[in-house]
């Protein structure tokens, strides 16, 4: 009998996944296609998990989870202990090799495993859902629209989605570690599905790394049980702001000569930073322009923890009078094709508003972070 799976606990509690899917015979079996590069232990210490949570609970509001803001070895012993409600099999999808074909695997579209690697979130259960839950919450921030709670309610638009298009659905949004989680040598923390990647790459207990990190979302906002969700509002609210600021002519100097229908640093397209920076600089502008600018950027660098994303804003603050703003279509951020970009010395944030593809009569958020040194710990070169 065809059964939707359980998914992930991230914001607090079970979102059922609306992709419906066989039920296993064996619920800690994974559902992922076997990855490259495996690095699974010899012992793996394998716990025996509860069997998966029933697909006829209903699909709860998202909560105000936040994450733990903990440093790096909270991070391990998470990552640890998720492992450890592993069996070999699913170690084997979860524990790979920090190539760069491993860390590039990630895409804002519903393409599951194909473009993806790591283990399926609806193939484990609600033990192994709780331990992948704690690993992603002490990663990230601490704010109560931006990291941990960002990323729940994100997963939770893609549940609304799945109520209409079951190819949709928090359950299918996969987790890797490149690398074995340790504060020593080099790994990354691996996250993501439709609308979402998180690449967070960690060096001898450090973290170097917090991008590239796509968030969108569809819908854009949502009611549920009187409680209206807009998860990625603090990042449009930011840039709206940041462009009413500028008078009519530094608005007529920031706009791009080519309108620019989604974001340019998507997938696949590493490294492909363009050669001239477009725009203003925020060089030209007052100090209240460029407080503006920075806290728009703020949000996409409170992904990360709050000890990395304080030391992050800090370095893009040093940088702001090399930092460029643009945009194309229309300042309001309310139209498809309203599209804005900051581009800095490090920082690159585009965001984009196009039809939704659900539901084309309403929007769909995309927004892209990297930075040009920094993209997956600056492991790779792209050039």
């Amino acid at each position: 009998m065809a059964l939707a799976a359980a998914t992930t606990l991230l914001g607090g509690a079970l979102y059922a996944n609306a992709n419906a899917a066989s039920s296993p015979s064996d619920p800690t079996s994974s559902a992922s296609p076997s990855n490259p590069g495996s690095t699974s232990p010899s012992d793996p210490g394998s716990t025996s998990p509860s069997s998966p949570a029933s697909a006829s609970a209903p699909v709860p509001k998202p909560t105000g989870s936040t994450g733990t803001g903990t440093d790096v070895s909270d991070v391990v012993d998470a990552a640890t202990t998720f492992l450890d409600t592993l069996d070999d099999d699913q170690q084997a999808d979860v524990l790979l090799d920090f190539t760069q074909a491993n860390a590039i695997a990630w895409s804002n579209l519903s393409c599951g495993a194909t473009c993806r690697v790591g283990i399926e979130l609806s193939s484990l259960s609600d033990t192994q859902l709780a331990a992948a839950k704690a690993v992603v919450e002490a990663a990230t921030g601490t704010g109560d629209d931006s990291g941990y709670s960002q990323i729940s309610q994100i997963l939770a638009a893609d549940d609304v989605l799945g109520e209409t298009d079951s190819s949709y659905g928090s359950g299918n949004y996969y987790l890797a570690f490149l690398g074995t989680p340790s504060t020593t040598g080099t790994w990354q923390l691996h996250f993501g599905g439709d609308q979402l990647a998180v690449n967070l790459t960690y060096k001898d207990g450090e973290v170097v790394g917090t991008t590239p990190y796509f968030a969108g979302v569809e819908p854009t906002t949502w009611t549920d049980d009187g409680t209206t969700y807009a998860p990625l509002s603090g990042m449009h609210d930011g840039l709206v702001s940041m462009l009413e600021g500028l008078t009519d002519d530094e608005l007529t100097e920031a706009k791009l000569s080519d309108t620019t229908t989604d974001v340019v640093l998507g997938p696949d397209e590493d490294g492909d930073f363009p050669d001239t920076k477009e725009g203003i600089a925020a060089g030209e502008l007052t100090d209240d322009q460029q407080q503006l600018i920075l806290d728009a950027i703020e949000p996409w660098v409170e992904a990360a923890d709050d000890t990395t994303a304080a030391s992050t804003l800090s370095t893009y603050k040093s940088e702001l009078d090399d930092t460029y703003i643009s945009y194309s279509g229309t300042s309001a951020l309310d139209t498809a094709g309203d599209y804005v970009r900051i581009d800095g010395p490090g920082v690159w944030i585009e965001f984009s508003v196009q039809d939704g593809v659900v539901d084309t009569s309403r929007l769909n958020y995309s927004s892209v972070y990297r930075d040009h040194e920094t993209d997956y710990g600056g492991e790779f070169s792209f050039s």
